[in-house]
């Protein structure tokens, strides 16, 4: 929940940009092509329109050691062979160090932007959609997202300098990323409650269509974690989007009575990505 558009290449009155692939120009030509400012990511992501024509989406992240894009490519293929709802992939490529990814639209709104929707339906469709994705077989996912893995990638977040601490969350506010690696380290649980995680599930990373849930986006973190990875940021986001009071019955929905110190933990530990 902690990052920030790249918006290198942002495209003037609607085209795309010059950096797009060359091989995606017949095919998307006619597209207007909308940067989209909702939502952090250290990729750049724009909505694709035409009339007539399916909406379609592209994410475009440069190389470096903390990419993501490659990474939640290949997630997206393997929660697409095990009938998970996710944008499927139409292509990919990559020009000047660059990565593309071009996807379907799910439809829909994400469960932020859903004032149709009153607060119990969305809590219950967060709940329903977490705990089926949390039911998939941890030995059958190849992405390792448990703690020393996570743990060890904030260190190396943090000496990159990658750690922005002006988006604390506000209790947070005025401590040094140090401070908080420090404490995160303290705090650390002892086991894991391990399932397949979204990794960053908050509301608006999972999308509604007609009262259903619809399918999860942003899935560049997804990997076997403790189930308080996920508990704790979708809590949060029910928290700040709906109040505070439809927390117990998003926890009830889903099953589990939550650790509150692992909650704490997972939302400490969000703070370095």
């Amino acid at each position: 929940m902690h990052r920030h558009h790249d918006r290198f290449g942002q495209p003037e009155s609607g085209r795309a940009p010059l950096e797009a692939p060359l091989s995606w120009k017949a095919e998307l030509s006619g597209y207007d092509w909308t940067l989209q400012t909702i939502g952090r990511s250290e990729a750049a992501v724009f909505r694709l329109t035409a009339e007539e024509r399916p909406t379609l989406f592209v994410k475009v992240e440069a190389d470096g050691p903390f990419a993501e894009l490659t990474g939640e490519a290949a997630r997206l293929r393997w929660l697409a062979e095990r009938g998970v709802l996710c944008p499927t992939i139409l292509s990919q490529a990559r020009t000047n160090d660059r990565t593309w990814l071009l996807v379907t639209a799910i439809p829909g709104r994400d469960l932020a932007s859903s004032p149709h929707m009153d607060a119990e339906e969305i809590a219950e469709i967060a709940a329903d959609a977490l705990r089926e994705l949390h039911r998939l077989d941890v030995t059958d996912c190849p992405f390792d997202h448990t703690l020393d893995q996570r743990i060890d990638l904030a260190r190396l977040r943090m000496e990159a300098g990658l750690v922005d601490e002006e988006d604390f969350d506000a209790e947070r506010l005025g401590s040094t990323a140090r401070q908080l690696f420090h404490e995160l380290l303290e705090r650390r649980p002892s086991g894991e409650r391990l399932a397949v995680a979204h990794g960053d599930a908050c509301l608006p990373n999972l999308l509604a269509d007609a009262g259903r849930f619809a399918g999860f986006v942003d899935c560049g973190r997804l990997g076997v974690a403790d189930v308080h990875q996920d508990l704790a940021l979708a809590g949060w986001s029910i928290s700040h989007n709906l109040g505070s009071r439809w927390l117990e019955p998003f926890f009830k929905r889903y099953g589990l009575e939550p650790d509150m110190d692992r909650l704490t933990f997972y939302r400490l530990l969000d703070e370095f990505f």
